[in-house]
């Protein structure tokens, strides 16, 4: 299954479901230039407030640019701003999907070990997949959904090059912020579980406890009722 509809299903199934009856995978347009953010940190380290301002940042430009200041003290800033591979689709054993970016070893090569070589040994760095986040992130750490993401991600690329992807970053543009994940117990238990819950979804599932998250949720007027969503109405699904 693709990997961003995984993160769906890990922020809400019922959420999940709905968009996989109507067809309605597609993010807003306004995402792609949220996520062309972080690709540009190093222009924008010493940009304007006039020149931040026309941009779609969520704080105010000095916070703006003191994030991008604290990011670039980073061990991995270079790799950051200048990825080694952009769009990197992934197929692995369970998810298939695109890591926005992969990170190689700090010489900027593009993380290929010498083991790929005649004879040669795998005692490369390995490469570090990040995903871009359009939102925005929680006060420490990663959403669940973009925990679920990161390991897919990391996962995914293990397969392909054959070899442990220890960690995967989250990139929140919109606020010059990178958190980590990395593969741990835990993280890789959030990840089971949601493609267990995909995989044994038989109907509608049950509601979430977390109200909350019914607020931003495009389904919330219709969620739980036999009324079609407006796109299905229009002959749009």
């Amino acid at each position: 299954m693709p990997i961003s509809h995984l993160a769906r299903a890990a922020y809400c199934p019922r959420q999940y479901y709905y968009a996989e009856r109507d067809d309605d995978h597609e993010p807003p347009a306004s995402v792609g230039a949220v996520r062309d953010l972080a690709f540009r940190y190093e222009r924008h380290r010493t940009a304007t407030d006039e020149a931040l301002r026309r941009l779609p940042i969520a704080v105010a430009p000095d916070r703006y640019r003191s994030n991008l200041a604290s990011l670039a003290e980073r061990d991995d800033y270079d790799r950051l701003a200048a990825p080694a591979v952009r769009e990197a689709f992934l197929r692995g054993r369970d998810c298939h999907g695109v890591a926005h970016k992969v990170l190689g070893r700090a010489d900027g090569t593009s993380g290929t070990s010498e083991r790929d070589e005649p004879g040669g040994r795998d005692d490369a760095a390995p490469p570090t997949p990040t995903i871009v986040s359009p939102g925005d992130p929680p006060p420490q750490g990663v959403w669940e959904p973009q925990r679920v993401r990161a390991v897919a991600v990391a996962k995914a690329l293990a397969r392909e090059r054959e070899r442990e992807i220890p960690r995967a970053l989250v990139e929140y543009p919109a606020h010059g912020v990178v958190r980590t994940v990395r593969l741990t117990t835990r993280n890789k238990s959030a990840y089971r579980r949601t493609l267990w819950t995909v995989r044994s979804m038989r109907g509608v599932p049950s509601r979430i406890r977390d109200e909350s998250k019914c607020d931003a949720c495009e389904y919330r007027t219709t969620c739980g009722t036999k009324t079609r969503s407006l796109k299905t109405l229009l002959g749009l699904g």
